[in-house]
């Protein structure tokens, strides 16, 4: 993972701020029906006449709030834009880099409002065009600014931006704040893929949003995220300052499965036995956990201390190779020069997957070597006939191990 800092809402106004809200809206509509120009952005006044079929003014009366020259305004519930006696037939919001608001007409035509919160920090102008009953125009103008957050939200995210990644990598964003409004920031993140696979979030905690399929992807599905949390209010008074796009490719298909009975591991490719390797699992009081376990993180070599995993002066090895996270706990598959005969044979490990190796991890030939070489991240080791449980879906990218019913909750 790492941070992404951008350039994945509604804050508290109370009834002050919605009769601010109000008050703009019933001013522009009064200054349009008697000519005046009070909240109009051009100076024109509200439902200036643009032409029509018929002659005489449009009685087409357009609102639009918050006021024109408006400072810290909320990203989200205040821009609104009405019409009495007529119908919206046009209106374009665009931010300061000239980019369109995507909104949406409701209740006949009679009002709009946008599609998604607006960024924090930008200056925004509206442009709006309605039509009385006799097809006479009416146009009202207005620019406004939205506020600048004083807290901020980001998200760590993986897989990284331009990444090839196994069948089983969920797309996993941690946020810097805890979040409270869930809703809001799950909305504002967009996962579309290539070919379409349905994918649906899930919350670990108030700090963790998972993205998944039902099944593992498909080879070859390229994955792409809009990170839109800019202006996203999180929780009270805290927004998110970030938007970024991430796309990431699934490469090919590998499964490998470990039977800690039988001490082998099965390596599979598109559902193809390609090789079957020798292990030895986690011993008595020790077991390894059972289930689905995603590859997070491969380090050619690392540094094993039992102290760091509640094993205190058990162990502490300082040169383990060939060494695959499986869980944020501890969990490794990893190279084992120190192992004996345990091969195929017993279970000797604290808990972790180990494959014969050498001291060093010099040799390419060895079964640690092999793997660590044919293997990527989000690939796949699926772990049964332990003693232990089924390792928990939060523990490392591990989110498999819950039903799609349960994932979709």
């Amino acid at each position: 993972m790492r941070p992404e800092p951008g350039a994945s809402v509604r804050g508290r106004r109370g009834r002050r701020g919605l009769a601010l809200i109000a008050g703009a809206l019933v001013l522009s509509l009064a200054a349009c029906g008697g000519g005046g120009n009070a909240g109009s952005g051009s100076g024109s006044g509200l439902g200036k006449t643009a032409g029509g079929t018929q002659g005489g003014r449009s009685t087409a009366a357009v609102g639009i709030a918050p006021a024109s020259g408006a400072t810290g305004v909320d990203t989200s519930g205040t821009l609104k834009v009405k019409v009495a006696k007529g119908r919206l037939t046009e209106v374009t919001v665009k931010d300061d880099e000239g980019a369109k608001v995507e909104g949406a007409l409701t209740a006949g035509g009679t009002s709009w409002t946008p599609s998604a919160h607006l960024a924090a920090g930008t200056r925004y102008t509206v442009h709006a065009v309605a039509e009385d009953s006799a097809g006479r125009r009416a146009t009202e103008d207005s620019s406004f600014t939205t506020l600048t957050p004083k807290n901020t939200f980001t998200g760590y995210f993986t897989p990284e931006d331009g990444s090839t990644v196994g069948v089983g990598m969920p797309f996993s964003i941690r946020f810097t704040r805890g979040i409270t409004r869930p809703g809001d920031v799950e909305k504002a993140v967009r996962v579309r893929t290539e070919p379409a696979v349905d994918v649906a979030g899930h919350w670990f905690g108030n700090d963790r949003l998972d993205f998944r399929p039902e099944k593992y992807w498909k080879t070859g599905t390229k994955v792409t995220v809009d990170l839109d949390l800019d202006g996203v209010e999180g929780r009270d008074g805290v927004y998110g300052k970030q938007r970024k796009t991430v796309k990431f490719t699934i490469g090919r298909n590998q499964v490998s499965y470990v039977d800690a009975k039988k001490h082998t591991m099965k390596v599979t490719r598109d559902g193809k036995t390609v090789r079957t390797i020798p292990v030895t699992t986690g011993k008595p009081g020790y077991d390894t956990w059972n289930g689905q376990l995603v590859m997070s993180e491969k380090l050619a070599v690392t540094r094993m201390n039992g102290e760091t995993v509640g094993y205190a002066g058990e162990y502490d090895i300082k040169d383990v190779p060939h060494a695959i996270r499986l869980t944020n706990s501890g969990t490794f598959i990893h190279g084992n020069y120190w192992g004996g005969d345990a091969f195929g044979n017993y279970n000797a490990s604290h808990g972790c997957v180990g494959l014969r190796d050498v001291r060093g991890g010099y040799d390419g030939a060895v079964p640690a070597a092999w793997f660590f070489d044919h293997s990527m991240l989000g690939d796949v080791v699926v772990v049964k006939n332990s003693h232990d449980r089924t390792v928990a879906p939060d523990n490392g990218l591990n989110g498999w191990n819950m039903s799609w019913a349960e994932w979709q909750k």
